[in-house]
This record gives structure tokens, C-alpha cells and sequence, in this order.
């Protein structure tokens, strides 16, 4: 293959990604009798379009696949077949070997699985053995079959920039001629003078005639990639009318204006050819979007974060300075400050997806396992719309497909256990995103039988966890995520190996996360996750200890004070505590607890919670509050307990930043030991 059509294989992977999530999207639509006529027609529009990229880039496994689901696709919208359960688990395993096929491309290995398999489930379909229809959209009006024509005419008016989008009309004209006889009527009055002549314009238009043999799909296909890049009108009704109507119509096209509204009074209607693509590609303005490399963004993102560090250095000589110029400069500094947060949270709204990335692959996760199980569920998400850096919304797909898996296998009931307990007989996963202050919270929830708190008790004494004496029912339910926990009584493909809940609360606690989980006996359970929007830029409290200085996340921080001799308690059992407002919180000492001496009692507590506990951290004095640039401390040098990373300050000194759920589970740890 030419180096030339290389360096496309990018965009195509990509488009073909998209592509193959419309899809799965669109089928479980049609399969939940929420799609239409125009659903399946977006699915074929994909496929052919991962065909014709696969074909061009010689990638021939993927198009012998597409082509096959293309036809039954083709077969489907026509109204030539119904839509069964065969075909429709045929279609949605297709997905699945083209997302093998297409990663194994794009990796240059051989793939797993060639597609034989599927082609041949696919051809099974086709030959009729799929015999089990079910109704395409329940409440839907069904996809209208269309009557034979004794002949087509086309009014094709290329848009002169077509040229520039890579495509050429003679192509498509010659691809209809296979079609059949096609007679072909050229318009050059748009043509300029030769002086005058780009050739990278087109202004060419024609009148295309095919008889009515020839399949009205195919006719659609010729034009499936320039659908917005031309005017186009099909007209099929068979008679000399048409050829009338289509020329009145191609009159009416002109290559310098976009297409009218309406068709001419005395024009038969036109087929209309519906293109997402279309609406996208044609939008200009606001929903003007351009494809960039990751790597570029994540550049511009590190670049931001030095000059957040040389702004910090800025403004801290700047306090230093006296004189008439002092004004002026802080002036300055301050506009400079202004402007570099500004810069910041544009830079990082760059990276920030919608949560509809993640929760985009649970309708098919829920479909498919709950037919394992035997079980009827139903999924709702809420938020899709709520953004996080692509960064975390990567790492936290993975963490939460276990929980939802979790909630199927563990909370929801069959449908017999939920119609005896008086429960509507379909079970229901609710996912749920939304904004909270600087972080992002993230709610998995299902309405099953919810959590046994004498069992978990039971599995863990069993297992030699340590158990509080007289347990909350939050320090109960916090023995799932212990290492090798398991309430199953068999190990299946799905649970009973004790891995599991421990990683998922690992990696949402290497993303600087935390997550909590209630449960109300037979009403169901919920595992809340919160997470930073970004790992880049945080909001940061900086304390001295023992004559460091170290910066504490704001979003874990609920106050600060100057502790009462009398508030202050010793517990056998849990050490120093400190009474706020009739609550007793467990006290750490940051500079005993470091190694770095300090007075016995510090003159400064700082109330803080994560993973659903609060803690009074008790420091030498607070410095103020600044944004800070977080540098992996694991990565340069080694982990630390207590410690999520660090960042340099404004006189070029290194601070760490404190893991306020890290210094919690500490603390419960030393109490439970």
C-alpha cells in the first residue's frame, strides 16, 4: 500500500470506532422498540462506510464481513425481511469481530478470530433459517415497502467544493452505470470561461436516467459518500413524469447556492437520502470541530501547567517588592493570575468528553448478561451529558463495567425471587454522573434484594478479616472491597474468585478518587465514586509541618480551627480525638505521622473527609491557598504512603500533596489492628 494512503489509516480507524458504536447503539434501539426506519437506516449508512474505508485500504477481512451485513442490513430496511432475534444476535456479534478485526489492523497482528464464523452465522440468516420475528419498533410505524419503478431519474448537482473532499462524480457515474443502461445528461451552462477555470472547482451537473431493474439501495449507495457534498434528488414513480420532475428539479439545483427548501409545485417529491454526516459536516459555527492528535493536547496541557508554576514564582517575588512600581506590578500579576486560570480551564476543557462515552457501552454489557442470567433488566442512565478529562474517563470504564456486573449477578433478582417480593418483575441499573464543586460523582445503582449484613459478616470472620467490634453497618459493607472477598457459593466465569471489588476501589483510588457504598436490605444497593476532574491542575491548601510545607486538596477539606484543650480527648483503643459539634473525629498528628518531629499538639486541625470518613489533621500553621501542578511522585521517585504526588512551588521548592483517603484507611487500619 502507498505511504500516501497511510496516513489516512488514522482517521479511518477512528471513524470506523464511531461507526461501530453507532451501530450497537442503533440495533439495541431497535431491539428495545425505540428505533424507526431512519435507526436502521443510520446502521446501514455505517457499515457501508466501514466497508468502502476497509475495501480502500485493502483491509479485506473487514469488508467480506461488512458486505455480508450490508446485505442483510439492505434486506432489513427494504422491508424484505423481518427483524429476528437470529438476525438481530447475528448483527450485534458482527459489531463485536469487526472491533477484533479492526483493533488487530490497526496493531498489525492477526486477529483472533478471522470472521468466518460470523459470515457464515450472517449467511444463515440470509438464507432464511432466522425465523423468530419480533416486532422492529414497538409503536413505530414499520418501514414502508417501496413499489417497482419502471425507471429512475436522478438530478445530481455536485457542490463545487467536491473536488477538495477527495471524491470525483465520474466515479459515482460510473458506478451507476453498472447498475444498468444509464443514459446521462450533462449541464455545463454553470462552466466559466477558460481564463477563469479552477480546476479544483466542479460545475458540472447532470440528469441521470436508470431503468427500473436496477435496486433503489445501490442507488442510494453510489451516493452514500458524497451525500453532503452535492444536491441531490432520486425520482422512482416510473413514469414520464419523472423525467420531467427530475429536470425541473436539476434546473433548480444550482452549484453556487445550497439546495431549496421545497421542490417546485409541478415536481414529483423527491426521495429525501437522510445523512447524519450531512447535518454534522454542513454545520459551521460553534459545532465546527477539528480532529487533534492527543499526544498535542496533552502537550499544550503541560505547558499550561509551567505557566501556572511561573505565575506562582511571579506573584511570589512580586509581594516582595516596595516602591511606586509595586502597584503597577501586582496589578499586572493579578491579571496575569486571572488570565492563566482562564488559559487553563480552556486548555482542559479541550480534553473534557461528555460521561455518554461511558455509559454508551453498558446497554449492550446489561443485554447480553442478563440473557445469560435469566434475569430481566432495564438500564437508565441520567448525566450523559456531564464531563470528565479523557484521561479518567479511560480509566474509570473498567471499574465500572465490574460494578454493573456486580449489580446484575449479586443485586438484581430473578424475575420469580422479585414478582414473590412484590417487586415489579424487570430489574433496573441506574447510572447517574454529575458536577459536585471541582469533582465529578458518579452513581451506580440497582433496586435488588440490596446488601446480607450478618452474611458478609459471617464470609469475613471465615476468612480471617479483622471485624470491628459492634460494626456500622458502613464499616459492614467496606469488608466487600477487602482482598479475596466473596459471598458466592460457586465460582463461575462471572464471580466467586474474590477479584474484583478490592481493584475496583484500587484503581478509583490511583485516579485520586474515592468511592462509598450504602445498601437497604430488599430495596438495593449504590456505590457512589467521586473523582477529580482532571489529574493535571488542583486546587490546594499549603500547611506547614515540622518545616516542610505541604499542600492539601481542597475538595477533602471542610474546615479548619484552633482546638480547645477541653475538646480534645483521649479513647482507649483510637487515641486523640477531637469533639466538633458533638462529634468525636480521630486526630493525626501530619508531623509525627511523616517522621518529621514538631510540638506534641499542633496549634491547627484541619477537618477533612474521603472514603466516607472524616479525620482532624493536625498541622504547625496554614499558608494559603493556591493552584498547584501535580507531578507523579511514584513515577520519579517511589510510593509513599499518605502521599498522592507533588508540585513545585512558587520559590522553586517541592511540596507534597497529601492522600487524604489514603491517610483515612490508615488510620481505620491501625484501628482495626
Amino acid at each position: 500500500m502507498s505511504a500516501d494512503l497511510k496516513r489516512f489509516h488514522a482517521t479511518f480507524f477512528e471513524e470506523s470506532r464511531e461507526g461501530l458504536e453507532a451501530m450497537e447503539s442503533g440495533l439495541l434501539d431497535l431491539e428495545g422498540g425505540r428505533g424507526s426506519a431512519d435507526t436502521i437506516n443510520s446502521v446501514f449508512r455505517a457499515a457501508h462506510s466501514i466497508k468502502g474505508g476497509s475495501a480502500t485500504f485493502g483491509f479485506t477481512r473487514v469488508a467480506e464481513l461488512t458486505h455480508v451485513l450490508e446485505t442483510l442490513l439492505d434486506e432489513l430496511r427494504a422491508d424484505r425481511r423481518p427483524l429476528s432475534a437470529d438476525a438481530m444476535d447475528a448483527m450485534l456479534a458482527s459489531v463485536d469481530v469487526l472491533r477484533a478485526l479492526l483493533k488487530a489492523d490497526e496493531q498489525g497482528v492477526p486477529a483472533s478470530d478471522d470472521g468466518t464464523g460470523i459470515v457464515a452465522k450472517l449467511n444463515a440468516v440470509l438464507t432464511g433459517k432466522a425465523t423468530i420475528a419480533f416486532s422492529l419498533a414497538r409503536g413505530a410505524p414499520p418501514i414502508p415497502a417501496r413499489r417497482a419503478s419502471s425507471r429512475y431519474v436522478i438530478a445530481f448537482a455536485p457542490k463545487p467544493s467536491m473536488f477538495l473532499s477527495g471524491n470525483d462524480p465520474l466515479r459515482i457515474i460510473r458506478e451507476l452505470a453498472e447498475l444498468g443502461p444509464l443514459e446521462a445528461v450533462c449541464d455545463a451552462s454553470a462552466l466559466p470561461e477558460f481564463g477563469a477555470l479552477d480546476p479544483a472547482q466542479s460545475y458540472l451537473k447532470w440528469t441521470l436516467t436508470l431503468p427500473g431493474s436496477a435496486a433503489e439501495a445501490a442507488i442510494r449507495d453510489a451516493f452514500s459518500w458524497v451525500e453532503d457534498e452535492c444536491d441531490l434528488s432520486i425520482n422512482g414513480d416510473g413514469g414520464a413524469d419523472a423525467a420531467q420532475a427530475a429536470a425541473q428539479a436539476a434546473s433548480a439545483l444550482s452549484v453556487s447556492e445550497p439546495p431549496v427548501s421545497e421542490p417546485a409545485a409541478s415536481a414529483a417529491p423527491a426521495i429525501a437520502m437522510p445523512s447524519a454526516a450531512s447535518a454534522a459536516a454542513g454545520s459551521t459555527g460553534d459545532d465546527a470541530s477539528i480532529r487533534v492528535q492527543a499526544s498535542k493536547v496533552d502537550m499544550l496541557i503541560n505547558l499550561v501547567g509551567e505557566l501556572v508554576i511561573t505565575q506562582a514564582m511571579l506573584k511570589q517575588v512580586g509581594g516582595d517588592v516596595e516602591g511606586p512600581l509595586a502597584e503597577r506590578l501586582l496589578a499586572g500579576l493579578e491579571t496575569l493570575e486571572r488570565n492563566t486560570r482562564d488559559l487553563q480551564e480552556a486548555v482542559f476543557s479541550v480534553r473534557m468528553l461528555p460521561m455518554d462515552a461511558v455509559f454508551k457501552r453498558f446497554p449492550r454489557l446489561v443485554r447480553d448478561l442478563a440473557g445469560r442470567l435469566g434475569k430481566q433488566v432495564n438500564l437508565k442512565t441520567f448525566g450523559e451529558s456531564t464531563e470528565l478529562d479523557k484521561g479518567l474517563i479511560e480509566k474509570i470504564s473498567d471499574p465500572m463495567v465490574h460494578l454493573v456486573r456486580n449489580a446484575i449477578d449479586h443485586g438484581i433478582e430473578t424475575t420469580e425471587d422479585r414478582i414473590a417480593a412484590g417487586k415489579n418483575p424487570i430489574g433496573t441499573i441506574t447510572l447517574e454522573a454529575s458536577h459536585q464543586g471541582g469533582n465529578i460523582i458518579i452513581e451506580v445503582s440497582d433496586d435488588g434484594k440490596g446488601l446480607n449484613r450478618e452474611r458478609i459478616l459471617a464470609k469475613a470472620r471465615e476468612k480471617g478479616i479483622p471485624v470491628a467490634d459492634n460494626p456500622t453497618d458502613s464499616d459492614v459493607w467496606n469488608l466487600i472491597f477487602a482482598p479475596g472477598f466473596s459471598t458466592a457459593d460457586a465460582v463461575t466465569d462471572l464471580s466467586g474468585r474474590g477479584v474484583g471489588m478490592d481493584v475496583v476501589r484500587r484503581n478509583i483510588q490511583s485516579l485520586g478518587g474515592e468511592s462509598v457504598l450504602e445498601s437497604v436490605a430488599g430495596k438495593g444497593t449504590k456505590v457512589t465514586i467521586k473523582l477529580p476532574l482532571t489529574l493535571a491542575i488542583l486546587d490546594g491548601m499549603t500547611v506547614a509541618v515540622g518545616g516542610e510545607v505541604f499542600v492539601l486538596p481542597l475538595g477533602y477539606v471542610i474546615e479548619s480551627m484552633k482546638p480547645q484543650a477541653d475538646s480534645v480527648r483521649t479513647v482507649n483503643g483510637e487515641g486523640r480525638v477531637l469533639k466538633v459539634r458533638g462529634e468525636y473525629l480521630p486526630m493525626v498528628h501530619l508531623g509525627r505521622h511523616f517522621g518529621l518531629g514538631g510540638p506534641q499538639h499542633s496549634p491547627i486541625a484541619i477537618v477533612v473527609e474521603g472514603d466516607g470518613q472524616k479525620l482532624a489533621l493536625e498541622v504547625d500553621a496554614l499558608i494559603g491557598q493556591q493552584q498547584v501542578v501535580v507531578k507523579s511522585l511514584e513515577a520519579n521517585y517511589r510510593k509513599i504512603g499518605g502521599i498522592s504526588g507533588a508540585t513545585i512551588l512558587g520559590d522553586g521548592r517541592v511540596a507534597l500533596i497529601l492522600d487524604v483517603p489514603g491517610l483515612v484507611r490508615g488510620r481505620l487500619n491501625v484501628q482495626a489492628a
